[in-house]
């Protein structure tokens, strides 16, 4: 199947957003480890295991990273970017943001710096991609 740069770009968008919640399948198995208080669900987090209380932070980060890479990736959907170098940092950024969140609850620092630092690239240089065809359709 050959999927075009837009479609990628978009697929790359909902990937993200899944990857948002994947760390927190991980809190949700720590909850349940220490009994689950539905009561004060955020007052527990003291309780959880250092995994989990990772995994937390995981699982935050990754809503801070996605809200730059979809106006990242939107952005060269909508200036209609179609370089094959899209497409890789595309699939870098989703590969990079799976295993920093692997990283981080594992506990692995220069693992986790080193994924945060390859989906950043990505996300900055589908910004600059996004420019140059925006400069490029003036």
């Amino acid at each position: 199947m050959n999927f075009s740069v837009s479609s990628i770009l978009l697929y790359s968008v909902v990937g993200a957003v899944i990857l948002i919640y994947l760390p927190f399948l991980v809190v949700g198995y720590g909850r349940a480890k220490v009994g689950y208080d539905v009561s004060a669900p955020r007052g527990m987090f003291d309780q959880l295991p250092d995994y989990a209380k990772r995994a937390t932070w995981a699982h935050q980060n990754s809503f801070e990273a996605f809200m730059i890479y979809s106006a990242a990736a939107l952005m060269a959907y909508t200036t209609g970017v179609e370089s094959d170098l899209a497409i890789k940092v595309a699939i870098a950024f989703l590969i990079a943001r799976t295993l920093y969140s692997v990283f981080y609850i594992l506990n692995i620092p220069i693992g986790r710096s080193l994924m945060f630092a390859i989906g950043s690239l990505s996300t900055y240089t589908l910004f600059g991609l996004s420019l140059m065809q925006l400069n490029q359709n003036l």
